[in-house]
């Protein structure tokens, strides 16, 4: 087992195209860290350095110490999961994890040991003489996992290795792999675009936007008190609404979203001390659909009035989408930097809903609607725009 450390770490493509930006990142002894982020963020760029897999531009990276730069993947003693499994067709389950072994002339006895260690450890035993074309795509990935761990490297690398498998597959083995790297306590990076995923596994998570680091820090942290508006609208599911309001100070604080005056609990204020500095001036508001709530039975709370959209009911919970009269701040939209300074507000702002709330199952709404929807503001987020820092 091993720390990987990135220091001031750049890639920059023969094409002048550059992917990571002055990366600086300590993953800890038998840590399992994410890397999260849209695609094209850089984060499988990241994961794919410290496997030697794409030359480093510019600063270093060390694997347990040592400045592994100009080492070969072969010398770096770590393993890789991919995405499509990678296994051999023509050979059995316990030939595919024996793989590696094999190339490194490890000794027959030592292998047949670890490949049952693997196999039992991964429920694979019944399959062991079966070929990858007899497995579901469940039990392939269990494959690829145990032709990693039977070398026992001191890193694992895993580059969004559930993407091929369905839903209910996908939340199997996302126990699996948090459980398997708990028991086996090994330095593990992973990969992934879900934010599911990266919450629900990682020890910390690590989250980039168009190849720099963003933040870094436990799940729940990120999803609670998020340094950006890009880490505020990326992680969570559903997305943080964010929406444009103005701010009145006197004594008391509220904020104006789209007509709705709301006053800002005490809580929410003591969180986001600098807002008292922003009277009169415009901030993106932040509500997690979680805060929001029918107005019957919330009279005491604040209210936004807002066109029901859409409900969809998901057994648990209805997830309700509303139209407001409010400039909706986007995260997400596609394209360079350059590309988004220039978007037509029109654009941004939109006509599709720009609120969505988590409501009891059996909530009565109907579509076209005007309602009131009560709003918890001890939990609201506030964050200049221009800057995308929090008003902390």
């Amino acid at each position: 087992m091993a720390d990987v450390a990135f220091d001031e770490v750049d890639k920059i493509y023969d094409n002048g195209v550059q992917a990571v930006f002055d990366l600086t990142l300590d993953i800890h002894d038998g840590e399992f860290l994410v890397l999260v982020g849209p695609s094209g963020c850089g984060k499988t760029t990241a994961l794919r350095m410290v496997a030697g897999l794409e030359d480093i531009s510019g600063g270093t990276l060390s694997i347990g110490g040592r400045v592994v730069n100009d080492l070969t993947p072969k010398e770096r003693d770590i393993a890789m999961v991919f995405q499509n499994y990678a296994l051999y067709p023509h050979l059995s389950v316990g030939e595919n994890i024996a793989f590696g072994l094999r190339l490194r002339k490890t000794d027959k006895k030592i292998i047949n040991e670890r490949v049952a260690w693997a196999a039992k450890l991964l429920d694979l035993v019944p399959y062991l003489d079966r070929k990858p074309k007899e497995l579901s795509g469940g039990q392939r990935q269990r494959v690829a996992m145990g032709r990693a761990i039977v070398r026992h490297p001191q890193v694992f690398l895993m580059d969004e290795p559930l993407s091929n498998l369905d839903a209910k597959l996908r939340v199997q083995m996302r126990a699996d792999i948090a459980k398997l790297q708990r028991e086996l306590g090994t330095t593990t990076v992973y990969v992934t675009h879900d934010q599911v995923e990266a919450m629900t596994m990682g020890d910390r998570v690590a989250v980039m936007n168009q190849g720099r680091l963003q933040q870094v820090d436990a799940p729940q942290r990120l999803y609670d008190r998020p340094e950006n508006l890009f880490v505020a609208g990326f992680m969570g599911t559903p997305p943080m609404n964010l929406l444009e309001g103005s701010v009145s100070v006197n004594g008391s604080v509220t904020v104006n979203v789209g007509g709705n005056e709301l006053a800002i609990a005490d809580e929410a204020v003591a969180n986001y001390p600098g807002i008292r500095d922003w009277n009169g001036r415009n901030v993106i508001v932040g509500l997690r659909a979680g805060d929001l709530h029918p107005a019957q039975g919330f009279d005491h709370l604040p209210q936004i009035v807002a066109n029901v959209e859409l409900v969809e009911s998901l057994g648990g919970e209805s997830m309700a989408y509303f139209k407001v009269d409010a400039r909706q701040f986007k995260t997400d939209l596609g394209g360079s930097e350059e590309e988004l300074e220039n978007e037509d507000a029109a654009s941004v702002v939109g006509t599709r809903p720009n609120l969505v709330a988590s409501f009891p199952p059996h909530v009565q709404l109907k579509l076209g609607d005007r309602v009131p929807v009560a709003v918890d503001t001890k939990n609201l987020h506030f964050f200049d725009e221009a800057s995308g820092a929090p008003l902390r």
